[in-house]
């Protein structure tokens, strides 16, 4: 398969990875637009680090990268090598002479070649690059699948340049809810010089059903320079038996991959992002988790975990029989009418709120799930989604039957007046 074409799988896998599903459109996802994508891609991070980085929805980078005092910088770590280290970046634009991305300065060779330097030891074969010049928004990454000796594993690199301030980028550096996904470690550290950085121990699959690993290291500077280095422990991250118990770079040396000094001049050579557009503001003092609290106390269920932030929240529910994940969703709409298509038939109660009751199959991957909802729109645009599962997240195998509260109470719980005050 020819470079245009592997590329163009990996984007076609990527934006598969991102197509909303059945529980993203009834319940309303896990937040919307790009908290979606985030929250998903913390969770299963599907297509290759460098169709990804391409897209510029991967990862993130740091300290060492300009040489700040937080960094590993040009040395220690996995294999860096003992080099004289380029110019540091300009924190406000590209170095002179090199006015942006697409002048062609870093070829797809050199950043194979740079991704070889820095491996420790080992052959890299089936090696793919691509440079600041490929195509038009070209972004530099190179791939390819690495032995060791100890099994052979993909790894890659990809680059990019994100508005180091955006919502966007703070979350793609946060560490998932461990109550809401499975993964083995993950680590998220500010450097002195103000860079950001997540190492990720996770699964290609969330549910495990293949036992692919995929660890990832994600930094970001102040200046918006991003890095995102991914490796698996098969020959590719996808439909390869696995070779090897853990991805070959540990992460230590993931980290110092991510901030050597040899990426300088391919970011360099790239424009700074857009700025992010900012988001519309909450609702001063609105949150979900302390209403989800107070209704959740009524019966008398033991919480084991709880978490989310703003609109939506979450409890773990252990009554001995099994944890059970409890969910909620506040959106506002203010165009009569929004979502008619997910209410028809629905039951319309007195002062107008319709309501709709599905039990439906689990749909992130656990065996034997079942995701029983409640949703309701009032008359004022206020839209609560209340949603119950038999196990501990969406991505775990059932630990009971059925979730631990009946349907009746989650009607009760989404038709709650404590919503009507909460959106005031």
């Amino acid at each position: 398969m020819s470079f245009e074409d592997e590329l163009g799988e990996a984007l076609r896998q990527a934006g598969e990875g991102f197509a909303p599903n059945r529980q993203a459109l009834v319940a309303g996802g896990e937040r919307r637009g790009r908290r979606l994508v985030v929250r998903r891609r913390a969770g299963a991070i599907g297509g290759s680090v460098l169709g990804l980085a391409l897209i510029g929805t991967a990862g993130a980078f740091a300290g060492g990268l300009l040489g700040g005092s937080g960094g590993s910088g040009g040395s220690g770590g996995a294999g860096t090598p003992n080099v004289a280290a380029p110019p540091a970046l300009s924190s406000a634009a590209p170095p002179k002479g090199v006015p942006g991305s697409g002048t062609g300065a870093v070829t797809g060779d050199q950043m194979v070649a740079w991704l070889k330097q820095l491996l420790p030891g080992g052959q890299l074969t089936e090696a793919k690059g691509h440079g600041t010049g490929d195509g038009p928004g070209g972004i530099p990454g190179a791939y390819g699948v690495y032995d060791d000796g100890k099994g052979k594993a993909a790894i890659g690199v990809g680059l990019n340049r994100v508005d180091p301030k955006g919502a966007s980028t703070a979350e793609m550096l946060t560490c998932p809810d461990k109550n809401k996904f499975d993964y083995d470690g993950c680590t998220s550290e500010v450097l002195a010089d103000g860079s950001k950085v997540m190492v990720y121990q996770g699964y290609e699959y969330p549910d495990r059903h293949v036992p692919t690993k995929s660890w990832r290291a994600t930094v970001v500077t102040p200046q918006g320079y991003q890095v995102d280095v991914q490796e698996w422990n098969a020959a590719a991250e996808k439909d390869e038996p696995v070779s090897r118990p853990n991805p070959p770079l540990d992460p230590a040396q993931l980290k110092a991959l991510a901030l050597s000094p040899l990426w300088r001049p391919a970011l360099g050579d790239m424009r700074p992002a857009h700025p992010e557009t900012p988001r519309s503001s909450p609702r001063p003092g609105a949150s979900a988790a302390p209403v989800l609290d107070g209704l959740l106390a009524g019966y008398g269920i033991p919480v084991v975990a709880k978490g989310g932030e703003g609109d939506s929240a979450y409890s773990v529910l252990d009554d001995g029989k099994g944890k059970s994940m409890v969910t909620v969703e506040v959106q506002s709409y203010w165009k009569s009418g929004t979502l008619d298509s997910l209410f028809e038939g629905a039951t319309v109660l007195p002062d107008g709120t319709k309501v709709v009751t599905r039990q439906l199959p689990g749909e992130k991957g656990g065996k034997n799930v079942v995701w029983w909802t409640v949703d309701t729109m009032r008359p004022n645009g206020t839209r609560v989604i209340v949603s119950a599962f038999n196990s501990k997240n969406q991505e775990s195998d059932a630990s009971r039957k059925e979730p631990a509260l009946t349907m009746a109470q989650l009607k009760e719980m989404a038709t709650s007046d404590k919503w009507a005050q909460y959106a005031k």
